[in-house]
C-alpha cells in the first residue's frame, strides 16, 4: 500500500527537472557572498517582494527569528497572534535568543485585528517593556491557513508606522495567499519591514527560506544567520532548487487549494467537522468523540499520514501539495472511511 502523506507541505521531493536544476548549479563560498546561484535567488526574491534585498537561510524558523532578532533588543516585545508560529513551533527561540518576550492576542482564525493590537502596545515607562514589533502570519498555520486581507495588512502597517513599530511579515505560506487571492507578494509585503518567504512548503523545494528587507537590515541578518551557524558555502545547489520553485511551482499552487476543498468535502460527508474554512491547502477536520493522535495512528495503518493539530485533542490536520493529486485525495477519503466504520 503506497502511503499518501498529508502530515505537511514540507514532505514532497524535489521533481527530476528540480534535481537537473540543482546538478547543474553554479556555485561558489555563499559565506564569502560569492555562491552566484545564491545571490541570483537573493535578487529574484527581492524582487517579487519589493524590497531592496533578500537573505537565504536554511530554514523558515532561522528566517523568522533573524528578522525578529535584527528587530528588537533584550527586554523588548512584540505584539503577535496567540497561535503565532514564531512562538508555538520555533522551540522558544524568542526568548532564548534574543531575550525578547511576546504579548499575544486571541485573534480569530490567527488575524490581527489593528484595534486590539493598539490596544496591547504599552505605554511608556520604565516598569513596562517596550514594544518594537507587530508581528503576522500569512497564510496562518493554525488559522487553518487562513489569509490575511490586504486591507487589514495595510491598517496594521499604517498602525505600526504611526507608533514607531516595525512590521514583520512571517509569509512561509505567502505564496498560497497570492495564488489563491490574485494579490501580488510585493503588494502583501509592502508594509513589511521584514518578510520571510519560504521555498520548502508548497513549493517543494527541499530546504530553504529567505529573508527580505532594506539593505542594511538584511546585511545584519546574515551577521545573525553567521551566529546561527546558517552560514552555508555552497549552497548554490540548493538555491537552484529554490529558484527552479519559484518559477514552475508557484503557478500550480491553486491545484493544491482544489484538491484540499475536494478532500474537506470528503471528510464532511464522512461526518467529520470542519471548524475553519478551508481557504489554501490546510485542513482541520475532527470526528465527534475521537481522540486525533489515536486516529492518526489508525489512518497511518491504513496508508494515510495526518498529524494531531495540539490546540485540541479532536483535531486532525491534512495538508494537499504537489505530490498528492485529485486521486491521491480520492483514495485517502475511502481509507479514512474504511478507518472509521471499522472503529
Amino acid at each position: 500500500m503506497t502511503p499518501i502523506d498529508l502530515r505537511s507541505d514540507t514532505v514532497t521531493r524535489p521533481t527530476p527537472a528540480m534535481r537537473e536544476a540543482m546538478a547543474r548549479a553554479d556555485v561558489g563560498d555563499d559565506v564569502y557572498g560569492e555562491d552566484p546561484t545564491v545571490n541570483l535567488l537573493q535578487e529574484e526574491v527581492a524582487g517579487l517582494l519589493g524590497k531592496k534585498a533578500a537573505l537565504f537561510v536554511p530554514s523558515g524558523t532561522m528566517a523568522n527569528q533573524v528578522s525578529l532578532g535584527v528587530l528588537t533588543r533584550p527586554g523588548d516585545e512584540i505584539v503577535c497572534d496567540a497561535g503565532a508560529h514564531c512562538i508555538s513551533f520555533e522551540s522558544g527561540a524568542l526568548a532564548a535568543l534574543w531575550g525578547v518576550q511576546a504579548r499575544t492576542i486571541a485573534a480569530e482564525r490567527g488575524l490581527l485585528e489593528p484595534a486590539a493590537v493598539e490596544a496591547a502596545i504599552r505605554p511608556a515607562g520604565d516598569v513596562y517593556p517596550r514594544t518594537r514589533v507587530v508581528a503576522l502570519e500569512n497564510t496562518h498555520n493554525r488559522g487553518g491557513g487562513a489569509i490575511y486581507p490586504l486591507e487589514r495588512v495595510r491598517a496594521l502597517g499604517e498602525l505600526a508606522r504611526a507608533r514607531g513599530l516595525s512590521l514583520h511579515l512571517d509569509g512561509a505560506r505567502l505564496w498560497n495567499a497570492c495564488a489563491a487571492t490574485g494579490v501580488a507578494p510585493a503588494d502583501y509585503a509592502r508594509e513589511a519591514t521584514t518578510v520571510s518567504v519560504c521555498l520548502s512548503k508548497g513549493l517543494g523545494a527541499p530546504a530553504g527560506s529567505l529573508v527580505a528587507g532594506a539593505r542594511e537590515l538584511v546585511a545584519e541578518a546574515r551577521r545573525l544567520r553567521k551566529r546561527l551557524g546558517g552560514g552555508m558555502r555552497q549552497a548554490g545547489i540548493l538555491a537552484a532548487a529554490g529558484l527552479h520553485a519559484l518559477r514552475h511551482h508557484r503557478a500550480r499552487l491553486p491545484e493544491d487549494h482544489a484538491n484540499a476543498r475536494h478532500l474537506a468535502d470528503g471528510l464532511t460527508e464522512l461526518g467529520g467537522l470542519l471548524p475553519l474554512p478551508v481557504e489554501t491547502n490546510l485542513v482541520f477536520v475532527a470526528f465527534t468523540g475521537r481522540s486525533a493522535a489515536e486516529l492518526s495512528a489508525r489512518l497511518a495503518r491504513e496508508g494515510v499520514l495526518a498529524n494531531p493539530e495540539g490546540s485540541r485533542p479532536d483535531l486532525l490536520r491534512l495538508v494537499t501539495h504537489m505530490d498528492v493529486s485529485r486521486a491521491d485525495v480520492d483514495e485517502a477519503l475511502v481509507r479514512i472511511g474504511r478507518v472509521l466504520r471499522g472503529a
